[in-house]
């Protein structure tokens, strides 16, 4: 498989709800994954990050769950567009500021 092959988001739901339903059948999560991940075509490091992604927004392992993630990452989007915003505004006053200075002197 490419390296840079991107799966679908049903693929991915799939292949982590097959873990969470088989991984009794198996010694470990570990060889689950492995079972899984040759069945669906990718890396089983690969499925273990799906897994820890979907433990995490359910809540069965700590971290930052995907939406507050995606919250951020707008949120930091949008305070760089506003600095971006307050430095034109500035510039902009400045200039203006110094060209009413200069007309007054004249």
């Amino acid at each position: 498989m490419n390296k840079s092959m991107r799966y679908s988001p049903e693929v991915r739901e799939r292949a982590v709800r097959l873990v969470f339903e088989h991984q009794g059948e198996h010694a470990s999560q570990w060889a689950a994954l492995i079972s899984i991940a040759n069945k669906i075509g990718c890396t089983p490091e690969t499925l273990r990050k799906w897994v820890r992604r979907a433990e995490t927004d359910q809540g069965q392992r700590s971290g930052v769950t995907t939406d507050d993630r995606e919250r951020l990452k707008r949120l930091e989007r949008e305070n760089k567009e506003l600095r971006r915003a307050n430095d034109i505004l500035r510039t902009a006053s400045a200039f203006f500021a110094q060209a009413e200075l200069d007309r007054r002197l004249k």
